[in-house]
């Protein structure tokens, strides 16, 4: 048998349900995605056995939360076929090209053009999708520009990410001033945890914003051009929901009941992506109580093509051969298939092999 590729880590709440208890599929109320760009292609197979498989024929609420390549993650998980559509998001991701000039870097306005295309493909208005699932609530996450970032603009971008970045370096809370959480949920069911943790406001998730939201939760600042004036929410820039929550480390730990199951690349939950370089902010913290992490073992990872997860260097450094990188991508994701596997044999035997988060 092989090594095990997946790791387990709880909180010590969920830690002690799994002791007493095990886990089922009607213990899982919320599931997070992060942020993270082709990281999460690792997830793709974990996705499709949790969603298309473990949670399929699940009764209850499970929200669903997402930001950047996470939300994107997160409405494909929603769709009436939860694998096909996770597996056709792997292909697009993987297969993703854009016209540039030789030796020059898409332009953002050409990135965005193909992403919106894409996106207006999968999730078409008028078909069924992630906002009629019987059980599956979808919330994207945003980071929506206020004062020099309300608009995008050749010098107020750059000037108010600067801004940004040393308000951060303050508090996170000091960040709100220049970029503030709006987060579109189905309006079916309400987070069942409050969002105090950073200044936040939610919107009304609907046929109209779907994509745009989705978009804009992708939108990776000066990769991408900023989603402006998603309907119903309120004006001004959006971008990457990543931004303002990397890995999503909200107050899971204030839900009534129930477990988090969150499938990530990685052990910690890094709150922000302004944090990744403050290490103090990359620790576990009492929110994360009721938390149960599914990530790749570090030792797995050091097998794959180039001893890493896809990322975005990526594209620069096989931007000459293409077809060189979606080759690596596509391994990575088929040696991926372990963590599913694995899941799917620690869900017999939850009580086991799990450290603490």
């Amino acid at each position: 048998m092989k090594p095990r590729a997946l790791k387990v880590y709880a909180g010590p709440r969920a830690l002690a349900h799994l002791r007493e208890r095990g886990l089922a599929p009607a213990d899982v109320r919320v599931v997070p995605a992060a942020a993270g760009g082709p990281k999460g292609l690792i997830l793709g197979p974990l996705d499709r056995w949790l969603f298309g498989h473990w949670l399929a024929g699940s009764t209850h609420t499970v929200h669903l939360l997402g930001a950047s390549i996470g939300a994107w993650r997160m409405a494909a998980a929603a769709q009436p076929d939860a694998d096909a559509a996770l597996a056709q998001l792997t292909e697009d991701y993987i297969t993703q090209t854009y016209e540039h000039a030789p030796g020059k870097p898409p332009t953002a306005r050409e990135v965005s053009r193909v992403f919106g295309a894409n996106l207006a493909a999968r999730f078409p208005a008028g078909a069924p999708g992630p906002l009629q699932h019987a059980t599956r609530r979808l919330h994207v996450f945003t980071s929506r520009g206020k004062g020099l970032l309300h608009r995008e603009g050749r010098w107020r971008t750059p000037s108010g990410y600067l801004g940004a970045f040393a308000a951060n370096l303050a508090s996170r809370q000091a960040m709100g001033r220049w970029l503030e959480r709006v987060v579109f949920s189905d309006p079916r069911d309400a987070l069942p945890f409050p969002l105090h943790d950073y200044p936040a406001r939610q919107v009304a998730l609907d046929a109209g914003n779907l994509a745009p939201a989705i978009q804009a939760s992708c939108s990776i600042p000066f990769w991408l051009e900023a989603v402006h004036d998603i309907p119903g929410g309120p004006l001004g820039a959006y971008w990457d929901g990543g931004i303002t929550d990397y890995h999503l480390h909200l107050d899971y730990a204030a839900m009534s009941d129930g477990l988090v199951l969150y499938p990530h690349f990685q052990r910690t939950l890094v709150p922000g992506w302004l944090d990744k370089a403050l290490k103090h902010r990359h620790r576990a913290s009492p929110r994360l109580d009721n938390v149960i992490v599914l990530a790749p073992d570090p030792a797995w990872i050091a097998t794959l093509p180039g001893g890493k997860l896809p990322d975005r260097s990526d594209f620069k450094t096989h931007a000459r051969d293409e077809a060189e990188r979606m080759r690596r991508w596509r391994l990575a994701v088929s040696a991926a298939q372990q963590l599913a596997d694995d899941a799917a044999r620690w869900t017999l035997r939850p009580h086991l092999d799990v450290l603490p988060l």
